[in-house]
């Protein structure tokens, strides 16, 4: 069994308060990490904090405000950075212009350029002291590489934080720091049940039962993604063990996106 340990080191991470972020920074926590907690949701972040006291910073800020982030954050010297806060629409495409324009905006807000806010804001951190060990994770999704109509406005920004993730990595190559996108499939968030209810088939079946059946038709290995896989990964990706990975997206999707 591989065992992990980050012990001394600081990771930042946003939507830390629920679904794949709370799983992450449950995780960092198990590897001796310190962590700062993003997010907005200020009962979510207390209680991760009770779980740890003393290793859980909280900032209750919304990272669509770059200003209010970066003085969140400025002058905190960071080892690794984990994206993971996001939104949907909460409507469903096909197609796509059932939606209107302005249903894109508050998800490009949040889920595109909140996460290029916060590594912005922690730029300067992740420069600080000795670099060659850090690294900065993208949350993507297999929806922003197969052009999924299920929600338009979270498939294109899914897509365009996998081309910043091959961008940033490239800048921060030369200092050591590495930077890798995360893809989830089908993982039973509170986003994914969203996506659910917004559908058609809502009017007519229960979310299990959907859930059941889109997994089995859209994955080779037919199970659902669990958020602890993603966690597991984010701590890999941060430890030596990842020190040659960097400018990839990492798909954990049960087959569901495959290259040629």
């Amino acid at each position: 069994m591989m065992t992990i340990q980050l012990d001394g080191q600081t990771v930042a991470i946003t939507g830390a308060a629920k679904g794949i972020g709370l799983a992450i920074a449950k995780a960092f926590l198990d590897a001796g990490a310190h962590i700062l907690a993003i997010d907005l949701d200020a009962s979510g972040l207390a209680q991760l904090q009770s779980t740890a006291p003393g290793r859980v910073d909280i900032l209750c800020v919304d990272v669509a405000d770059y200003d209010a982030l970066k003085t969140a954050i400025e002058e905190r010297c960071l080892d690794h950075l984990v994206c993971a806060a996001a939104i949907g629409s909460g409507k469903t495409g096909f197609p796509f212009w059932k939606l209107d324009p302005s249903d894109w905006r508050q998800v490009l807000d949040i889920t595109l350029m909140g996460t290029v806010n916060t590594v912005h804001a922690c730029a300067s951190g992740l420069l600080v002291g000795e670099t060659s060990r850090k690294s900065v994770l993208l949350l993507a999704s297999v929806a922003g590489q197969m052009g999924s109509q299920t929600d338009p406005p979270y498939s294109a920004s899914k897509a365009a934080l996998i081309n910043f993730a091959q961008i940033a990595a490239k800048d921060f190559a030369s200092f050591g720091i590495r930077v890798n996108a995360l893809s989830p499939g089908m993982v039973k968030t509170e986003l994914n049940r969203s996506v659910f209810e917004s559908s058609e088939e809502a009017k007519v079946m229960g979310y299990d039962a959907w859930a059941e059946e889109k997994v089995k038709r859209v994955a080779p290995l037919g199970r659902w993604q669990e958020p602890e896989e993603f966690a597991s990964m984010a701590v890999f990706l941060a430890s030596e063990h990842g020190r040659n990975i960097t400018g990839q997206t990492i798909n954990i999707d049960g087959g569901q996106v495959m290259h040629s």
